[in-house]
């Protein structure tokens, strides 16, 4: 290939130009110049949470509306499941929101979870709701009751609602008549006289003259522990990390909520359809048991367990130290 040769003008010309393009690079305006790339958004990480549906979820799910979650780098996958137990134990699940006496009698029965925390609220949410004949709970005495489903911390509280008020459960029929809609609806229809129940339905009962609340569990039973948040023991080991974030981001979302009541009231109601009025009066209900309080007191399991055994829903008194860690809450929120 035949070259080129410069003649000495000609490479002057060249070299002028070259440095009035950089003369002139130096001297243009900030805002005209090509911008740097970005650097890249550190991925988040994936967290397989078989959440709590409900109200007893409706703070998480405003949190990651905010942002709570991503801010600690997690993005949340919700697991839809009715035994999350097995899911944890399988490594399918990462974290679960679960009952107190349902994680304490897996775990004390080998099954691979721990206990990192309790829920938002960990006192009872119940409700007994009688039908609008029935004057008062001393009249459920040879009636038929309502008790969700055997064995479960719903049941547990309508029995000790009844006994404490002189009406002895061998008395009365206990169904096992479901929650939440399902529940009133045997109230509704005359299957039962009363039902434990969660809100919203306790106060849509009230607002729609289809029943009324005649005692609220928490009343009853203040220290029976009824919620807690479990993780998978291979989770544990290998995401310490990450169960810190969650924890941090579940408390600040559920704390978020109730300083801006209005909010979450507005929230509330869109997510589950129902009647603002009705959703202000069981937030205000629920209000005085909203602890936003991740310890897990030994001795309330231990006294959550005793009434277990008392009502033949649990065969052992197992030691709770085993399973409970409560190393990654964390520390400015640390018990």
């Amino acid at each position: 290939m035949k070259k080129t040769s410069l003649t000495p003008w000609t490479r002057i010309a060249v070299i002028g130009v070259a440095v009035l393009l950089a003369a002139c690079s130096r001297n243009e305006p900030e805002a005209t110049k090509a911008a740097a790339p970005a650097p890249a958004a550190e991925a988040l990480q994936t967290l397989r949470y078989a959440g709590y549906p409900g109200v007893t979820g409706l703070g998480v799910q405003l949190g990651i509306e905010k942002g709570f979650f991503k801010e600690e780098g997690l993005a949340i996958e919700f697991i839809d499941t009715r035994d999350p137990i097995s899911g944890l134990a399988s490594n399918d699940i990462d974290i679960a929101d679960w009952n107190t006496t349902g994680a304490i009698i897996a775990a004390g029965k080998g099954v691979p979870i721990t206990i990192v925390s309790s829920l938002f609220r960990h006192v009872g949410p119940f409700y007994l709701v009688g039908a609008p004949g029935v004057a008062s709970i001393a009249a459920l005495k040879g009636k038929s009751v309502g008790s969700a489903a055997f064995g479960t911390g719903l049941d547990v509280y309508a029995r000790k609602i009844l006994a404490a008020e002189g009406v002895p459960t061998e008395s009365v029929s206990f169904v096992a008549n479901g929650v939440n809609a399902a529940a009133l609806a045997t109230v509704e229809n005359g299957s039962v006289s009363a039902t434990i129940i969660h809100e919203p339905f306790a106060s849509l009962a009230e607002a729609t003259g289809k029943g009324r609340v005649l005692a609220a569990g928490y009343d009853y039973l203040p220290r029976f522990h009824t919620g807690v948040i479990v993780a998978g023991n291979k989770f544990v080991a290998s995401s310490p990390q990450q169960i810190e974030k969650f924890l941090r981001a579940y408390f600040k979302s559920n704390e978020y909520a109730k300083a801006h009541l209005d909010e979450y009231k507005a929230f509330y109601a869109k997510r589950l359809g129902v009647d603002p009025k009705v959703v202000d009066a069981a937030v205000q209900r629920e209000l005085p048991i909203w602890a936003n309080d991740p310890k897990v007191s030994l001795d309330e399991v231990q006294e959550t367990q005793q009434i277990q055994l008392a009502l033949g829903f649990q065969k052992e008194i197992y030691d709770a130290s085993k399973f409970i860690d409560l190393a990654f809450i964390p520390k400015s929120r640390a018990p």
